[in-house]
């Protein structure tokens, strides 16, 4: 009986096991059966299909493709098992079947081979769905080798690295990225049924506005003009409000130019939204039925569990003031602060570092940052944030300090941010200017004053909510992954160069 794969014990080995791959690459080709000549093969069903179906494909042919990820010899006759897209299935291969010359260059096949295999369907005596194999057509040769096991391949480093080596290994990972696959689509459901429609912005931009973040910078040559990455979708979007489109949404790639860690990555992937004639209170319900719709397409479930967590979104989500919240964990009262001068001095005394340009309403967002976010398990609108942190968004009309601004918390996470959109031009510009003196002052992440979108605004913007997803963080709440690069195919990191 051939042993499953040779494991190789040092470079050596390894190297050598390499040239025995590419010798039977090149013994096939002298032979005229080079499998990189082969173009297409025609699939009839995948491996799950037809263990699910069993009962009326009992006796029928098919014909499966995917990687051999496992061979037994047993001299007249073998078995090998086929991975494919939906999971995997075990072929009987004998030499009476499929003939002499293929039998033999069956046995010559090493796993990690990719097969084309058609047969009928049956079970074995041990109870096991199968394919009684009639062809086995070599459709491309696997010049590597595969880890043994999952257990080669537990360095996270490589497996980010190398993440199509950690699909064919892991099915879980796959199964990730299924679920990613449809909490993007569940969205796009959603929000068609609800009127809205998808468009599309640029990504490299004059002026990378709509977040506070520092963005990446290149140079277009062609017309020898310095260009940025986008950083949020927001000003882009808002002209097509302007434009009379009333509901607009985009899921698209921006860039940060940030560190990483578990929950940052500076390429990642936004949603954003705007719906005229509503306000932060109507994104606030579209929040809570998007979350509650996208979790039971996804997962089957309005109760979500992450870690240690577990988070119901069935229930009606909670909707706190800023301030109350501070006041609620921290026991500081900011509706009693009045001057700059009381707020430092309460930073001070509970050890908060601030900066000379941070005005009052930045000092109750450190407080807010240091001692209410871990508390935000189950979800939690964060509502009325101070005007300092907030230049793209309305006033509240019966307090000017604070503004019409929501933050969405699950697990201790900021999920989304939502305004009631700033559409005063003459406020916008002097919020713009302000911004210009915080980048001055030190402020890298501030925002630039965009003459383009000011004069949109001058056009006339109707009353607007609009919010942003970070779609990358709920693909993780909803498939309970620790970091966010095991939500992205292929994450950001350092060049084995460097």
């Amino acid at each position: 009986m051939a042993q499953q794969q040779n494991k190789p014990q040092t470079e050596q080995d390894m190297n050598a096991l390499l040239k025995v791959r590419r010798d039977k690459l090149e013994a096939l080709q002298a032979e005229g059966k080079d499998p990189f000549a082969i173009t297409k093969y025609d699939v009839t069903m995948h491996s799950t299909d037809i263990k699910e179906r069993y009962g009326e494909l009992e006796g029928q042919e098919v014909a499966v493709a995917g990687r051999m990820m496992f061979k037994r010899i047993m001299g007249k006759a073998s078995f090998c098992n086929v991975q494919d897209l939906k999971g995997n299935i075990q072929a009987y291969v004998a030499r009476d079947s499929i003939g002499e010359e293929s039998y033999k260059d069956f046995k010559k096949y090493d796993v990690g081979d990719i097969l084309g295999i058609r047969g009928t369907v049956f079970t074995t005596k041990t109870g096991e769905i199968s394919i009684h194999a009639e062809e086995v057509t070599l459709l491309s040769k696997s010049l590597q080798i595969l880890p043994e096991k999952y257990h080669g391949l537990t360095d996270t480093d490589t497996r980010y690295r190398q993440r199509y080596v950690d699909l064919i290994m892991n099915e879980e990972v796959k199964d990730t990225f299924i679920k990613r696959s449809k909490v993007i689509s569940s969205i796009r459901r959603y929000l068609d049924g609800e009127g809205f429609m998808e468009v599309e912005t640029p990504m490299l931009v004059a002026n990378a506005g709509g977040a506070a973040a520092r963005p990446f910078e290149t140079h277009f040559n062609a017309l020898d003009e310095d260009l940025k990455l986008r950083i949020s979708l927001e000003l882009y979007l808002k002209r097509l409000i302007v434009g009379g489109m009333e509901r607009v949404y985009e899921i698209g790639r921006v860039f940060r130019n940030e560190g990483l860690d578990t929950r940052h990555n500076p390429e990642f992937t936004l949603m954003e939204l705007y719906q005229a004639y509503t306000d932060y209170h109507g994104m606030m319900d579209l929040t809570e039925n998007l979350y509650r719709y996208v979790a039971r397409e996804v997962t089957g479930s309005e109760v979500l569990t992450y870690g240690e967590h577990t988070m119901d979104l069935s229930k009606p989500f909670e909707r706190i003031t800023m301030v109350d919240a501070v006041k609620k964990y921290a026991n500081v009262d900011f509706d009693q602060v009045h001057t700059l001068e009381e707020a430092r001095k309460l930073a001070d005394q509970h050890g908060l570092e601030y900066e000379e340009r941070h005005g009052k309403g930045d000092i109750l967002n450190l407080f807010f940052e240091e001692y209410v976010e871990d508390h935000l398990i189950q979800p939690t609108f964060i509502m009325d944030h101070p005007i300092e942190i907030s230049p793209l968004t309305k006033k509240k009309p019966d307090d000017p300090e604070y503004v019409e601004r929501f933050e969405f918390f699950m697990n201790g996470w900021e999920m989304a941010n939502a305004y009631s959109e700033l559409n005063d031009p003459i406020d916008q510009r002097a919020r713009f200017e302000e911004q210009e003196k915080a980048f001055a002052a030190g402020d890298d992440e501030a925002n630039h004053t965009d003459e383009d979108f000011l004069n949109a605004l001058s056009i006339g913007m109707p009353p607007t909510g609009g919010i942003g997803f970070g779609i990358d963080r709920m693909v993780m709440m909803m498939t309970n992954s620790p970091a966010i690069r095991d939500v992205l195919l292929f994450p950001t990191m350092k060049s084995l160069d460097k």
